[in-house]
């Protein structure tokens, strides 16, 4: 692109960093393109297929007509499936008119802080966050406010450390639980806690995204929005595409307050209108049947979550939590900065990942992109084989490095 054409662009575009894990899978694609075989640990996306009864229901729906525009918010069947979804599963008690279906769980997001954010405005996003959080924020002309875990802390932000992080220019608190990138879940305790950090501040708002709730390895998921004190505060996104293999699909929601659930309406009528209609009748079919599958799917994923931790954990410099929930690993790899193979050196988590893929042909992702310096992620949602192959090669591959 010339120099003009850059310039021509707006701020805001320029500004804009680039999705470090789709930017990954691109260069992963490009180098298979050149022959190599490539592992690619990168994107967020199950590899399991969509449930044949859910592409059944999505199939019968447009054999019945379901081609049309549907209302912004959504069908009112997939929203008296997401209300009773909330309730049987949340213990959140929702109006169809709270509830707003969207492109995806991520137009959700963008809905809700377009709505709530004028410029200056602080949201506090709890570290490690998905990559898409802070660019959302300030594209909404807000201000992320990034506060920092450690593996030590299993990667979770302490009630106190939100406490003291508030100004009065706080508008909204911002986090993932189960968290991508690191699969570490918030405990009702824990939870409990920042609802009473919240509930001392009278124009404070909660965003949880809960889009890998059924992904979870605890006994129970437990959302924040339950607890009385900041029920009438917190925003609760999720979506179909984790728990039900839905990502192409693109279809999230979240339930709000009427008020907020209005505003993102009135944002998203503007951008895109409703979602698809035979996705939709496919979701509400999803989210009313038998759930086997979606309980499948996380066995499988526990399974492959135990091996990669144990073969992990033999190689030397790679410090490893266990994550309960979500299908990702977050090491800490800082043993490895300042090493070399004679030709590279490694000096941040990007180097390290860079370094992993043109020498052991595995894609991951840095962690600097979550807000985490030191760490790298691995999605392990691919196949076994995949898996002890691809920790194969980074082990060989790190060995080089003195």
């Amino acid at each position: 692109m010339s120099t003009i054409s850059i310039s021509s662009l707006s701020q805001r575009i320029q500004r804009m960093e680039e999705s470090a894990t789709l930017k990954m899978a691109q260069l992963a694609r490009d180098l298979r393109a050149q022959g190599h075989e490539v592992i690619s640990l990168s994107i967020g996306e199950p590899d399991f297929d969509t449930p044949q009864h859910i592409k059944d229901a999505a199939k019968k729906a447009l054999d019945d007509g379901y081609t049309k525009y549907t209302p912004v918010p959504g069908l009112p069947e997939l929203r008296k499936a997401i209300c009773n979804k909330f309730k049987r599963d949340n213990q959140l008690d929702f109006d169809l008119d709270q509830i707003v279906v969207s492109n995806g769980a991520k137009q959700s997001i963008a809905n809700i802080f377009l709505s709530l954010l004028d410029k200056g405005d602080e949201v506090i996003v709890l570290a490690p966050f998905w990559v898409s959080y802070s660019e959302i924020i300030k594209l909404a002309e807000g201000t992320p406010v990034i506060i920092k875990s450690s593996i030590e802390e299993d990667y979770k932000v302490s009630a106190q450390k939100i406490e003291n992080a508030i100004t009065d220019k706080t508008k909204a608190i911002l986090f993932s639980s189960p968290c991508n990138p690191t699969g570490s879940v918030y405990s009702k305790e824990e939870l409990n806690a920042i609802a009473d950090v919240v509930a001392k501040h009278e124009n404070l708002y909660i965003v949880s995204d809960e889009i890998y709730e059924y992904i979870n390895f605890t006994d129970q998921h437990f959302s924040i929005g339950s607890i009385d004190k900041v029920k009438d505060r917190t925003v609760t996104v999720n979506g179909f595409s984790k728990g039900f293999a839905m990502t192409g699909w693109r279809l999230g929601y979240m339930g709000a307050p009427k008020w907020i659930a209005k505003a993102c309406t009135k944002v998203q009528g503007q951008f895109t209108s409703g979602a698809t209609a035979f996705g939709q009748k496919a979701g509400a079919f999803a989210l009313n049947s038998d759930l086997t599958p979606t309980h499948e799917m996380r066995k499988a994923f526990l399974k492959r979550r135990d091996m990669v931790i144990d073969l992990l954990k033999e190689i030397p410099g790679m410090k490893v939590n266990k994550p309960l929930g979500a299908f990702y690993i977050f090491p800490d790899i800082s043993d490895f900065f300042g090493k070399t193979d004679g030709q590279t050196t490694i000096h941040t988590a990007s180097d390290f990942c860079e370094y992993l893929l043109h020498q052991a042909h595995v894609a991951v992702v840095t962690g600097t992109a979550f807000g985490a310096d030191n760490c790298f992620r691995i999605s392990y949602a691919a196949s076994e084989e995949e898996l002890r192959e691809a920790v194969r090669r980074m082990k060989e591959s790190l060995a080089k490095l003195r």
